[in-house]
């Protein structure tokens, strides 16, 4: 299993996005993006992804040149066609605008489809947080709803559907808030896959409904599925995809779960909130500092040697990896590297 250093690896997937034909600006934010997934331990949504979204693009699938386009604008909301642009490009771009328009008004919500896969979901409220303001996003994956098991049944019929939050602290990093509404992402069962590592008790059915912790049945055929989030109370976390699925799959027009097995697009809601349209800018910060302060002076149970606030695990991840690389396993390597040589490069010039 190769450990590569960031800039390292960065390089590579610069090198990669920029021969299957993806502008220099487009190459660096969905690399990026993934290199970031990484760094923040969201393995199943980082460099993983290099072979998959170059496969994408040489079947057609996703259009490296696309251009995001406004093709509904109201002062407060509006709605981006990505026409098959990657999807870090087109929520990119999505998020910047739902900034631009909470700046101006106290609030923007922008809806985003035909974008592909926009990758790790957090991602685009910490942008708004960054810019001192409040985000939001609600993700389902269009038509495609093969993946997650309704509560009481036992065949896939939602997706991941993720929802992430980030809001702004004074002197630290952002509070972010980054999860599926199933008990696990599908990317993380494929990472397992990969690595040929068994998966934790309660995240698979197989296609009889049994328990199971052999990803190869998530991906048999027939197929098993990912159970919502929630375990003993699972009604909740498939109350929550319910929720993504109808935000953001109707509002962006993108589509709701429908059984299809590939998945075309996300369907994407963005919110940004401008704290100082609705309150004093040091009340909310004192505030914020309060609460954490107040969780924090918790007694800690056992087996625990301090209480982390959402994001504190992400941000300390990052400075750890930043120093000692990241581990790509050997079936995605090697992926990574048919795809490059698909497109001509020489991957053998690469080491980590």
């Amino acid at each position: 299993m190769p450990t590569f250093q960031i800039d390292t690896l960065r390089q590579y997937g610069y090198e990669l996005f920029e021969v299957v034909g993806c502008s220099v600006e487009d190459t660096q934010a969905v690399v990026d993006h993934l290199i970031e997934s990484d760094l923040f331990g969201h393995h199943s949504h980082g460099a993983l992804r290099f072979y998959e979204y170059a496969r994408a693009i040489r079947e057609g699938r996703f259009q490296p040149r696309a251009a995001p386009e406004v093709v509904t604008d109201n002062p407060c909301a509006a709605v981006v066609d990505a026409h098959g642009a990657l999807g870090q490009v087109g929520a990119t771009f999505a998020m910047n605008l739902a900034i631009e328009k909470a700046r101006q008004h106290g609030t923007g919500t922008v809806t985003l489809r035909n974008t592909s896969h926009v990758g790790r979901v957090g991602a685009y409220p910490l942008l708004a947080a960054r810019a001192g303001m409040i985000g939001i996003a609600f993700v389902n994956a269009g038509n495609l709803g093969c993946q997650i098991a309704p509560f009481g049944g036992i065949d896939g019929r939602l997706s991941t559907n993720p929802i992430a939050f980030s809001a702004p602290r004074q002197d630290d990093n952002p509070i972010l808030v980054d999860m599926t509404t199933s008990v696990v992402a599908e990317g993380k069962v494929r990472l397992a896959l990969n690595q040929k590592r068994q998966v934790p008790e309660g995240w698979l059915i197989d296609a009889r409904g049994n328990p199971t912790t052999d990803p190869n049945k998530f991906k048999g055929d027939p197929p098993g599925a990912i159970l919502p989030l929630g375990g003993v109370v699972a009604h909740k976390g498939y109350g929550l995809s319910f929720v993504v699925e109808l935000l953001g799959g109707t509002l962006s027009g993108q589509g709701c779960a429908a059984g299809e097995r590939t998945m075309v697009s996300n369907g994407v809601l963005f919110t940004v909130y401008h704290i100082e349209h609705f309150t004093d800018l040091n009340t909310y910060f004192d505030e914020v500092e309060a609460l954490i302060r107040h969780i924090k002076s918790s007694r800690l149970a056992p087996g625990f040697e301090e209480i982390l606030v959402p994001g504190e695990p992400e941000f300390r991840y990052a400075q750890q990896k930043r120093n000692e690389g990241i581990e790509i396993d050997d079936t995605t390597w090697e992926a990574i590297c048919g795809e490059a040589r698909a497109f001509g490069l020489d991957p053998d010039q690469w080491s980590s």
